[in-house]
C-alpha cells in the first residue's frame, strides 16, 4: 500500500521564507504521529511562485535549499516528498524543477518540466527540461511530471510503457481551465491505467487564480480524492499500486499499439 499525503496550499511570490514557514506548520498539523509513512505531494514552485521576472534574484542554486530544507522535514516526520517544484539555477539557466526526496532526507530524482507554459510566459524566461523521471517510491515505479505536462498523452504514456503505475503531478493550475485540468487527470489515470496523484495551489497570484481541486484518481478513471478549489488543505489517502498490474493484463492497450501507423 501507499499512503499519500496532498499539500494543497497558497503561495506567495517571491516569499520564499514565508512559504517554508508555511510547509512547515502543514506537516507540523498533517503529519505529527502517523503511523504510516506517507509521500507528501507539494504545488509547483512552491518556494517563490511565478517571480518568474526576477528569477536572476531568486532562483535557488541547483535546488539546493529547497532540497536541504525538504530533506530536513522529510527526516523529522519520516515522510517521503514527491514533486513540489522549484525554481532551480543550472549553469545553462533557471529551470522549473521537481524533486524527490527520500525519508532519510535524500535527494534521489529530479525532474526538470519540459513542456513550459506560454500563458506564465515559462519559455521567456525558463530553460525546458529533457528527459522524463522515473524513479522507485518503496518498491514502486513512479513517474514525476509538472503542471503544463499534462497535456502531452504522448509524454506520459512513455512513462507509463516504461512501468510508471503511479503518476505524481505538481501544478499551479488556474481557475480558468479547471474543468480542463479535471478531465485531462481522469483520461491520463485511465488510458494509461495508473494512479495519477495531483496537487494543485489554490489563492491568486497577480491577475491569476488557481483551481485547487488536488485529485487522486485510480486506474479505472475513479476519484479517490478531490480537493475543494478554494482552500488550504490536507488530505491522505492509501491504495494498493499492485492492482494496476491486474487492469493491464485485462486490457493489454499496451500490447495492442500499432505505433508504426501512429
Amino acid at each position: 500500500m501507499l499512503h499519500i499525503g496532498i499539500a494543497q496550499i497558497d503561495i506567495e511570490i517571491g516569499k520564499r521564507v514565508q512559504n517554508q514557514n508555511r510547509i512547515r506548520a502543514w506537516m507540523a498539523e498533517h503529519c505529527t504521529g502517523l503511523a504510516t509513512r506517507p509521500a507528501v505531494v507539494l504545488p509547483e514552485i512552491w518556494d517563490v511562485g511565478y517571480a518568474l521576472e526576477v528569477k536572476d534574484r531568486l532562483a535557488d542554486d541547483e535546488g539546493r535549499e529547497a532540497e536541504a530544507f525538504l530533506g530536513e522535514l522529510a527526516r523529522q516526520y519520516d515522510v517521503w516528498f514527491v514533486g513540489g517544484s522549484v525554481m532551480a539555477r543550472t549553469p545553462e539557466g533557471v529551470v522549473n524543477r521537481a524533486q524527490v526526496i527520500n525519508p532519510a532526507g535524500e535527494l534521489v530524482a529530479v525532474y526538470d518540466k519540459a513542456h513550459l507554459v506560454p500563458m506564465m510566459n515559462e519559455p521567456q524566461y525558463l530553460l525546458g527540461g529533457k528527459k522524463r523521471c522515473l524513479f522507485d517510491l518503496d518498491g514502486t515505479s513512479s513517474g514525476v511530471i509538472i503542471c503544463y505536462d499534462l497535456r502531452f498523452c504522448e509524454f506520459i504514456r512513455r512513462y507509463a510503457l516504461d512501468g510508471a503505475r503511479v503518476l505524481f503531478i505538481s501544478a499551479e493550475w488556474p481557475l480558468a481551465r479547471a474543468e480542463h485540468w479535471v478531465t485531462l487527470l481522469q483520461a491520463r489515470a485511465i488510458e494509461n491505467m495508473m494512479y495519477v496523484v495531483a496537487c494543485n495551489r489554490v489563492g491568486s497570484s497577480r491577475d491569476t487564480v488557481f483551481a485547487g481541486n488536488s485529485m487522486v484518481i485510480g486506474p479505472w478513471g475513479e476519484i479517490l480524492y478531490r480537493g475543494s478549489a478554494d482552500r488550504e488543505e490536507g488530505a491522505f489517502v492509501r491504495f494498493d499500486p499492485s492492482a494496476v498490474e491486474g487492469i493491464r493484463n485485462t486490457l493489454k492497450v499496451f500490447e495492442m499499439r500499432v505505433p508504426e501507423i501512429y
